[in-house]
């Protein structure tokens, strides 16, 4: 469980440095360029996968397992998934419900962290 715990708090260590990221280029985007909202947020968000994979296959998860591609296509799978997780929340909170678009944004982060976490854990990265 140690183990475990480390490792979550690692990923989210990653993530956050990610948020930075994916928050930086999605208001670059949005408020500066006049891009769609949603595919800001995508935009955002293929940045941040590329760089979260790297850092959490060495640094989170040790991972030394030499298919890069084929692992790669599974984290890049699962942030996908994340990614219409993320869309789908952000649509409702902000669309629907009337909330900001960067604190849906946050909340839908919020989701789609213990989402990827626990399919990159299970799947990506399994030993």
């Amino acid at each position: 469980m140690e183990i475990f715990a480390w490792q979550f708090i690692k990923f989210a260590l990653v993530g956050t440095s990610g948020l930075f990221i994916d928050f930086g280029i999605t208001f670059l985007l949005k408020e500066k360029f006049s891009f769609n909202k949603y595919f800001a947020n995508s935009i955002g968000f293929s940045f941040v996968v590329i760089s979260n994979y790297f850092l959490n296959k060495y640094w989170t998860f040790q991972d030394l397992n030499p298919e890069i591609f084929s692992q790669a296509g599974k984290f890049v799978l699962i942030a996908i998934i994340g990614l219409i997780i993320n869309n789908q929340v952000i649509y409702l909170f902000n669309h629907k419900k009337r909330w900001n678009f960067y604190i849906a944004k946050v909340f839908a982060i919020g989701i789609v962290v213990l989402w990827n976490f626990s399919a990159n854990y299970l799947y990506t990265f399994s030993q």
